[in-house]
């Protein structure tokens, strides 16, 4: 049956005029206006032979209930708190990471007519996700940012076992069953790497990120991994630690530069450290793409615009942010929360800065 304005449409023979309303579900239905309440909110004892006519009849009327009524009905606020790390001086939504997750996390709560509530968390703050429900009145919460460090496992264990609902997304924590949503940083590390060892390369430097990070181990394993496909014996010397900023990687150039005459390829973890090392070795007389193969990690936009370009690794993450935001809207209408835990793919895209011809 289609509903058209200014035509005529007739529902168990009675002639229904639009926009419908909840005395129109109620008449057609058969039941009360108290009743159609209850069901929309999910409140009290229904017969389900009911409740199925009451959203049979709804739907055929194209009715939609109140959002604002609704959630007040329900106790629930339809928003979903996104939690951040905040850092003094340092905007994190300029950077592609942070304002890609957001972009998909937003989009698909908007569909679902929910609103995000950002909220930033100080590094040192001691962690109480579950006051966040209390005090900040959301109905779930995704946390970006979550590393393995003092508090937070214990954090997330009383937010697990309450069953509130919430993600993590690019985190995972060994032996416990949390949600989260991340991508295959082994794979994407592997594929690096892998791509480094066919063009000649062996002595292949990593400059990693902090390994609080659980995205930051899976990409070590992954250039362990390839190293020892490749027949490499591993050489930690050649492994350095950033912090995934551009000055971190500007800062450890001065450490690399000497290395770079019996070294001659680099993997980052991110492309904000590749490009700070890029243009840290580039003051050192270092040319990326000429002297040295370099691969970033994560394809940003600034990364095709580097020269040379960079290669990297491309990380779906507005796709995370999408699938985090719907992993949350799912718990929240489950009454039983099954453990979420997927990994997205990534891929490795080969530029100019790492086709040095050897």
């Amino acid at each position: 049956m289609k509903n058209r304005e200014n035509e005529r449409v007739y529902i168990l023979g009675f002639e229904v005029k639009f926009l419908a309303n909840r005395k129109d579900v109620a008449k057609l239905a058969g039941v009360s206006e108290a009743t159609v309440s209850r069901v929309f909110n999910n409140i009290g004892p229904l017969r389900n032979e009911t409740k199925q006519k009451v959203l049979q009849v709804a739907h055929d009327l194209n009715y939609h209930p109140n959002a604002i009524a609704q959630s007040f009905a329900r106790g629930k606020s339809n928003n979903i708190g996104v939690i951040v790390p905040y850092f003094q001086k340092v905007n994190l939504m300029t950077t592609h990471y942070f304002s890609e997750l957001l972009s998909g996390i937003g989009t698909k709560l908007g569909e679902f007519g929910y609103g995000l509530l950002l909220l930033f968390q100080s590094p040192d703050e001691p962690k109480n996700y579950v006051k966040l429900f209390r005090t900040q009145k959301v109905d779930g919460c995704i946390i970006l940012g979550s590393k393995d460090v003092f508090g937070e496992v214990e954090a997330l264990e009383k937010l697990h076992q309450l069953q509130l609902p919430y993600c993590l997304v690019n985190q995972a924590f060994s032996g416990f069953p949390f949600h989260s949503i991340g991508a295959d940083h082994l794979d994407g590390s592997l594929q690096a790497v892998s791509s480094l060892l066919l063009n000649g390369y062996e002595q292949i430097i990593f400059l990693n990120g902090p390994t609080e990070f659980s995205n930051s181990l899976e990409r070590l394993k992954g250039y362990q991994t390839a190293l020892m496909n490749g027949g490499i014996p591993y050489n930690p010397k050649l492994v350095f630690q950033g912090n995934y900023s551009r000055k971190s990687g500007f800062q450890v150039a001065a450490e690399i530069a000497p290395m770079l005459r019996g070294v001659n390829a680099i993997f980052a973890g991110n492309d904000r450290m590749a490009i700070g090392l890029m243009q840290g070795l580039a003051e050192q007389g270092y040319q990326a793409g000429r002297d040295y193969a370099l691969i970033g990690y994560d394809d940003s936009e600034i990364s095709r615009m580097t020269s040379p370009p960079l290669s990297t690794v491309h990380v779906p993450l507005f796709d995370m942010g999408q699938l985090a935001a719907e992993k949350v809207l799912q718990l929240i209408s489950q009454d039983i929360m099954e453990e979420i835990n997927e990994r997205l793919p990534v891929t490795f895209i080969e530029r100019a800065s790492s086709q040095l011809l050897i």
